[in-house]
């Protein structure tokens, strides 16, 4: 899809390619403060292979901006991640996790671009969902903002197991 910032695409995260990136990414200090697995290549291979692994529920993505690696995605059924004990889920709910990798790419409203653009390509290619969720950190301002200028409505907080959560929602036009 081509943005205003040039062309963004998901690509499914493969591990031997991928792994020394995001644990790069992990490791930077305003990433592992949200994210929770800075540390050894093999807490986050332990994380990402759960997904690659699974039930196909969850598909973590690298996100390539004019082909360079930039961000990584997490695309997943809400409805039936147990998120969804925690928030009145609907069926086909689409979740959204994202971190904007390189400091370089981070502050200059690219993850609002992108953000948009991927929860409109989510309810294009899924028609049974009717939104996308998202559920950052409440002390992550930069991500709540960003999800607020893709379009997404705060809709209330969460108590999760793991955080204090901003329910943001994008519902189908």
């Amino acid at each position: 899809m081509y943005t205003v910032f040039g062309e963004f695409r998901l690509q499914p995260v493969q591990l031997a390619r991928d792994l020394d990136l995001l644990v790069e990414w992990m490791n930077d200090p305003v990433v592992s403060a949200f994210w929770e697995l800075s540390g050894s290549a093999g807490m986050t291979e332990h994380h990402v292979r759960a997904q690659l692994d699974g039930d196909g529920r969850s598909v973590p993505c690298l996100g390539l901006l004019d082909g360079t690696p930039m961000s990584y995605w997490e695309v997943y059924r809400a409805d039936l991640d147990p998120l969804a004990r925690h928030y009145p889920a609907r069926p086909h709910d689409t979740g959204l996790h994202v971190l904007i990798g390189p400091p370089a790419s981070r502050g200059r409203g690219l993850g609002g671009t992108l953000i948009g653009a991927l929860a409109r390509r989510a309810l294009r290619q899924r028609q049974e969902a009717r939104r996308v969720v998202a559920e950052p950190d409440v002390r992550n301002l930069p991500s709540v903002r960003a999800f607020l200028r893709a379009g997404f409505r705060y809709d209330s907080e969460l108590v999760l197991p793991e955080k204090h959560a901003a329910l943001m929602l994008y519902e189908r036009g």
